[in-house]
């Protein structure tokens, strides 16, 4: 049985490696906030102690997982988004290359200035913000170095349910839950829904199957932020008692001040041509993920 080190698997990406890696692998999980039984602890950012642990466990794989992802905290405190997205990543590829072993790295669709409508694989990312910046930094200083890599970039997140989730789709299910009767939603946002366990499972397919390299990693279905939360309520069965009212970004301001492309939509050609493409509609999955981890949540 093949081992796997995934450091930053504690949020909900890490809730979908876990559960699809689990029974094929032996995993080694770990985090700074150690909030399930299968993980143990371990601050990236310590590099003595992540070589140490990693070295120790002698992995046949390394999930290099964790980040910053709130692009507000990452405009308010830039050094700290550097030094978690992306010195540890250097880290990272530096003890997979002394162990000789494939890394996985995770970017995002946020690293494109949104100039295009849409992304494939050979686009050349110009990332806006900082949380952008340390992402693609990592996915640059991976690609140019390590000696087996999987870069897999994501959309917009969905998954895990809402002890975990901690954006757009959990967002508006707590607005719902606390009586919300209007959903304000921006209408001049474009991107692509990722259902984590898809993202997971495609991951999987890939190292099965030796296809290293960079991918676009998102469901099927390019769409807006104001289309994915009309199409939830109606998952929902609530669209007569629930009002979707679309807004500009301008309405957000305050609240969301950090530099946001108008468009982040991936186009998975390379998974396409290489006919290995797994990950489904993002309608299919929104309807199995409310059904998963949603049932009774607003009752």
């Amino acid at each position: 049985m093949s081992r796997i080190y995934m450091a930053g698997v504690g949020g909900m990406l890490g809730e979908a490696f876990h559960h699809v890696f689990s029974g094929s692998h032996e995993l080694l999980c770990t985090d700074k906030d150690v909030n399930a039984p299968w993980l143990s602890f371990l601050d990236f950012r310590d590099r003595d102690e992540y070589a140490r642990q990693v070295l120790d466990f002698r992995p046949d794989f390394l999930f290099h997982i964790g980040a910053h992802t709130s692009l507000e905290y990452c405009e308010d405190n830039v050094d700290d988004a550097y030094a978690t997205n992306t010195l540890p990543v250097e880290d990272a590829v530096r003890l997979a290359n002394r162990l000789d072993i494939p890394l996985l790295y995770i970017s995002t669709a946020g690293i494109f200035d949104g100039a295009q409508e849409t992304y494939d694989d050979w686009d050349q990312p110009n990332p806006l913000g900082h949380y952008a910046r340390s992402k693609y930094m990592g996915e640059r200083f991976v690609v140019e170095n390590a000696h087996r890599y999987l870069v897999c970039r994501a959309g917009w997140m969905m998954g895990a349910g809402p002890d975990k989730d901690k954006k757009f789709i959990q967002k508006l299910m707590a607005q719902l839950k606390d009586g919300a009767r209007e959903l304000k939603v921006v209408d001049d946002k474009l991107g692509t829904p990722t259902y984590t366990r898809d993202f997971a499972a495609q991951v999987k397919v890939l190292i099965e199957q030796e296809l290293w390299g960079l991918y676009n990693m998102v469901c099927q279905g390019v769409t807006s932020r104001f289309e994915v939360a009309e199409y939830l309520v109606s998952a929902l069965g609530k669209s007569e008692e629930i009002k979707v009212e679309p807004v500009s970004s301008d309405y957000f301001a305050q609240e969301y001040f950090a530099p946001r492309p108008p468009s982040e939509r991936l186009i998975t050609k390379k998974l396409d041509l290489r006919g290995v493409n797994t990950m489904r509609d993002w309608r299919v999955c929104l309807d199995e993920y409310l059904a998963d981890k949603y049932a009774g949540y607003l009752d």
